[in-house]
């Protein structure tokens, strides 16, 4: 079987390809009858890192804010078999940065290691809280989106180009 494009970069990335860290310490809950991870306990990493970094740096207040992301798609591909009690480093990086929806990429990293054991992520899609219907992302939450996003790296290093240039440096 063929692998995707995406599939094959994902087994690629590195430490350095993720902007922000959490690390989450395994519990002995998190292991299936196989004695490894469970599939479904990476969807809630996915989630506590996306949502850290949104309260963290975008200003989201989940009970208050009059926006929120609601996931549309996600997905994960599994390279190396986790389990209790590894401690493990959860890195975020934004994929894909539209009008109103986000892509998140998540790599999952055994403490210690620089390759992924797992990639994987989702689509938030952002709504005005009350109603449901589809909003454009708003100010704080896009400038804290575009500083994870790669398309943010660029930008931020044409800026700082720019500026060195306009100050003679």
């Amino acid at each position: 079987m063929a692998r995707s494009l995406d599939e094959q970069e994902s087994k690629h990335r590195k430490r350095a390809d993720y902007g922000y860290f959490l690390s989450y310490r395994t519990r002995w809950s998190d292991n299936d009858q196989y004695s490894h991870i469970n599939n479904s306990v990476y969807y809630h990493l996915f989630d506590s890192i996306v949502n850290a970094y949104l309260i963290q740096h975008c200003g989201l207040s989940p009970s208050q804010s009059t926006q929120i992301g609601l996931v549309v798609s996600s997905h994960c591909q599994f390279f190396a078999p986790l389990s209790f009690p590894q401690v493990l480093n959860l890195g975020l990086r934004v994929k894909s940065l539209g009008k109103s929806s986000v892509t998140y990429e998540v790599g999952v990293f055994e403490e210690g290691k620089d390759s992924p054991a797992a990639v994987g992520g989702y689509t938030h899609v952002f709504v005005k809280s009350n109603s449901r219907k589809s909003t454009p992302i708003g100010t704080d939450m896009r400038e804290g989106l575009i500083k994870m996003s790669w398309m943010g790296k660029t930008l931020l290093n044409s800026l700082m180009t720019v500026r060195r240039t306009d100050e003679g440096f």
